[in-house]
């Protein structure tokens, strides 16, 4: 019987699997360039019945709650959200439900209930036993040796994320296993991370032939175009200083999902689409005219904020 993750959160694992299926969500997101806003509801709320829940709001309730969230928007209360007040709200609320989520995680994790989750219990809940790979011998089967990797290094992220005596992990130190990318102390084992992994000459950089992995250019053929997209990204998004290479802080840009980018580019997209006097803000009015579209952006989380009262409800 061959050995593999449950079908649970896999930490930084999940990076690969979201960058593998990009081009298939972009078509269901976008079919024939047509935005699709059920696809936004379905994704971001979980399912058909999350949806169906938010359809169900009274108007008039749908209304008064997304008012006291917009007040909570507007940081300096003069009455218009700038994209500097809407980015920051984003992001917030990226991080919020990153930790909700980890905190119910911990919950499911911490079998006997003690607070702290073990790494006997991690393997219980991720593989439904304990798993003991031998950190210097690797095995013969192609599949089986990727795995025995990715497990190596969840423990080592497992360890790395370990700050006190206690064998297991705490809830923070837990947040830190699960969501390295919001916590400073595993800045350094992030990056050292990506470095091994990509760093093939070991000089601390990693080189754009490094960046692209195991990809040989033909010399008889034009680049794909996913290369080409590849490049571009390595040259205008990550190499900042233009040098040829990445350096650790370089590669932090890359290996961790930018929340401040994604949430820059969606409150750019609400002021272009609902700014009605092209002042660059947005007034409680021009909202309300707009209800639907910002009710599924991610300013809202896709509407779900409407049904969670630490957006809602008057203290935040």
């Amino acid at each position: 019987m061959r050995l593999g993750p449950k079908p649970a959160t896999l930490g930084l694992l999940l990076l690969c699997a979201v960058a593998a299926g990009a081009g298939e969500a972009e078509e269901l997101h976008y079919p024939q360039g047509e935005h699709r806003t059920d696809y936004d509801r379905e994704a971001l709320l979980g399912g058909q019945e999350e949806v169906d829940e938010y359809v169900k709001l009274a108007p008039e309730e749908q209304q008064k709650r997304l008012k006291s969230i917009i007040k909570k928007i507007d940081l300096d209360s003069d009455g218009f959200l700038t994209e500097s007040e809407l980015s920051s709200w984003i992001q917030m609320s990226f991080k919020h439900y990153a930790m909700q989520e980890a905190k119910q995680q911990f919950v499911e994790y911490d079998k006997n209930s003690d607070g702290s989750v073990s790494w006997d219990e991690y393997n219980i809940q991720m593989y439904d036993r304990v798993i003991d790979f031998d950190e210097n011998t690797a095995l013969d089967d192609a599949e089986e040796e990727s795995f025995r990797q990715l497990h190596l290094k969840d423990k080592k992220r497992f360890d790395k994320a370990n700050q006190d005596s206690d064998p297991g992990l705490n809830l923070e130190e837990f947040i830190a296993f699960e969501h390295p990318e919001e916590v400073d102390y595993m800045t350094e084992f992030v990056i050292q991370e990506a470095l091994e992994e990509h760093d093939k000459n070991g000089d601390g950089f990693v080189s754009l032939e490094e960046f692209l992995g195991d990809y040989r250019r033909d010399p008889t053929s034009e680049d794909p175009e996913w290369i080409l997209v590849e490049k571009d990204r390595f040259l205008n998004d990550y190499d900042k200083d233009a040098d040829g290479s990445l350096d650790p802080q370089e590669l932090l840009s890359w290996v961790v999902p930018n929340n401040q980018g994604i949430a820059q580019e969606e409150a750019l997209h609400l002021i272009d689409e609902m700014d009605l006097n092209s002042d660059r803000k947005l007034s409680e009015a021009e909202i309300l005219e707009n209800q639907d579209l910002f009710l599924t952006s991610e300013a809202t989380d896709y509407g779900r904020q409407l049904h969670d009262e630490y957006f809602y409800h008057d203290e935040l």
